[in-house]
């Protein structure tokens, strides 16, 4: 009777949905071996037009000062975003996500996140709700609630702006992941096959390096993505659920819900792989489980593909 038992468990259960292998190209890790750098650790940089700043690319990554190139840019940073805590080894939030909340490929585009949602992940971080990136769960254990309810505030005040260009291709530079996670054009040149990949790359890889809010990415999308992404994104295709139903019809945000138009696509990439593979749960991303369950990382990178060439 147990055996029989056992073999109506199996068939009568629930079909299990077989996760996604993880796509190594949306998750850039610092490589061993690196190029000699375009831009080394004492090259000066001379104030750029409409900046008085001059620094050091090494100093462009002191996490405890970040470079504030453009005042004029955005609003008086608060002391979390700019300078973050020695102290308690918090690292200021603008050095990642820079003064204008729109980020680099290996963090994420925070600009005019919903303060409440915002708080939400934070809280996500320091539970363990939201495991990937050990910096995070690090500094959201130490955090404190006055700084996170700053930096909230802060980001959610930030108008959202154009920052990543989508290009269908074939072929794609070569690249290499630099320190600090960051995708870069090979120096050596060359391209090849972009396969079933995003390769996300500076406009201006001086920018980048020197943490310059001026000038975005773009993102290499394989030949025919955007369409695909659309049709999923805006019917579901039998995989998923419309993006529209929560994150509005122009996919800019609702109420709580995040903006997802227009943001980085590898970002777009990790959390939907991270939720339907465990590494991402709790409130937020249970609402996502019926959207990620069926997807295969094709889907995903459709998806991300079509939403950030959406306005922002």
């Amino acid at each position: 009777m147990k055996r029989i038992a056992v073999v109506i468990a199996i068939v009568f259960a629930p079909a299990m949905t077989a996760a996604a292998e993880k796509p190594d190209w949306a998750f850039p890790t610092t490589e061993k071996e690196q190029p000699a750098p375009r831009f080394d650790g004492a090259m000066l940089r001379p104030a750029p037009a409409g900046s008085a700043l001059s620094i050091t690319r090494a100093k462009a990554d002191d996490f405890y000062e970040i470079p504030n190139w453009y005042p004029q840019m955005y609003p008086a940073m608060p002391k979390i975003v700019q300078y973050g805590n020695k102290e308690t080894q918090v690292r200021a939030c603008g050095s990642c996500h820079l003064p204008t909340g729109t980020g680099h490929d290996e963090s994420a585009y925070v600009a005019g996140l919903p303060v409440n949602y915002f708080i939400r992940q934070m809280a996500d971080w320091k539970s363990g709700d939201r495991k990937f990136s050990g910096t995070m769960v690090q500094m959201a254990k130490i955090i404190t609630d006055a700084e996170i309810k700053d930096a909230a505030d802060y980001f959610a005040s930030l108008k959202p702006r154009p920052w990543i260009r989508v290009v269908e291709t074939d072929t794609v530079p070569k690249s290499y992941i630099g320190q600090g996670n960051k995708r870069l054009v090979h120096p050596a040149g060359g391209t090849e096959p972009i396969g079933s990949r995003i390769i996300e790359v500076p406009e201006n890889e001086e920018d980048v390096v020197y943490r310059d809010p001026r000038s975005g990415f773009v993102a290499y999308v394989p030949n025919g993505s955007i369409a695909k992404g659309e049709a999923l994104a805006t019917t579901g295709g039998g995989k998923t659920v419309p993006c529209a139903i929560c994150h509005g019809q122009t996919l800019q945000g609702l109420g709580d819900v995040p903006a997802i138009a227009g943001r980085h696509p590898n970002y777009i990439v990790r959390q939907m792989w991270n939720m339907q593979n465990g590494e991402r749960v709790g409130t937020s991303a249970a609402l996502m489980r019926q959207v990620v369950d069926k997807l295969g990382n094709d889907d995903m990178l459709a998806i991300a593909a079509y939403v950030a060439s959406r306005a922002p």
